[in-house]
């Protein structure tokens, strides 16, 4: 009997240190802020804002070339004090392309093995998304033990806490329609930590959230 080919999911060299780098980076407010689609002023200006409540985790995504000219700015604004990550990684190109930028971590919304491979090789942490227990198992075989939950809102807290049972080595981060109204729920349920978009910074948005996320 022919056996179809499977994609590659053994564990890359690189990896072991990547579940302490999240772990640490969500050590004070457990909150990443997630920049998109703003200019490379914008965008300083919005990370400073996320520094100065603590926020050490800053991610610009970069599905675009402006995107990896706001993260060249960030990376320069945080002058080594803040790690500055690249969002929407989605292949082994825009992983070199982001880290070439000056991306200290990389994140995606779903796995893709080739790109976590190149990450490790990279020598850069990297937080793929997962939406099933099939993703979350294909990330532990790829020595992956943190993982984005995308889209957090559709999942919903109790999918993560249904996690601790199958998967106690895996930390999850919650991504994706969290807000200061349902920032405690997801930490109570196990999340590691939160990514918000730059609409968390409005208006005291920020403040609300990392109030929150202390109660959680």
């Amino acid at each position: 009997m022919n056996v179809p080919p499977t994609t590659d999911t053994t564990a890359p060299q690189g990896t072991e240190g990547w579940a302490d780098f999240f772990a640490s980076g969500f050590s004070g407010p457990p909150v990443m802020l997630i920049l998109r689609g703003v200019s490379p002023e914008d965008a300083v200006a919005t990370a400073r804002t996320a520094w100065a409540s603590g926020v050490g985790l800053v991610e610009v995504t970069v599905e675009s070339e402006n995107g990896l000219r706001a993260l060249e700015a960030v990376v320069r604004a945080a002058g080594g004090e803040h790690t500055v990550g690249a969002g929407t990684v989605t292949t082994p190109e825009r992983l070199a392309a982001a880290v070439a930028a000056g991306a200290g971590f990389g994140v995606a919304p779903g796995l893709d093995p080739d790109t976590v491979h190149a990450a490790g090789r990279a020598g850069v942490p990297f937080l793929p998304g997962v939406a099933t227990p099939t993703e979350v198992g294909q990330a532990v075989r790829l020595g992956v033990r943190t993982v984005k939950a995308f889209p957090a809102s559709s999942l919903g807290a109790p999918w993560i806490s249904a996690l601790a049972g199958p998967f106690p080595e895996v930390r999850v981060v919650a991504t994706g329609g969290v807000r200061p109204d349902n920032a405690a729920e997801f930490l109570r349920a196990g999340a590691l930590g939160l990514g918000v978009g730059q609409s968390a910074t409005v208006g005291g948005a920020l403040e609300s959230l990392v109030g929150a996320s202390a109660d959680g």
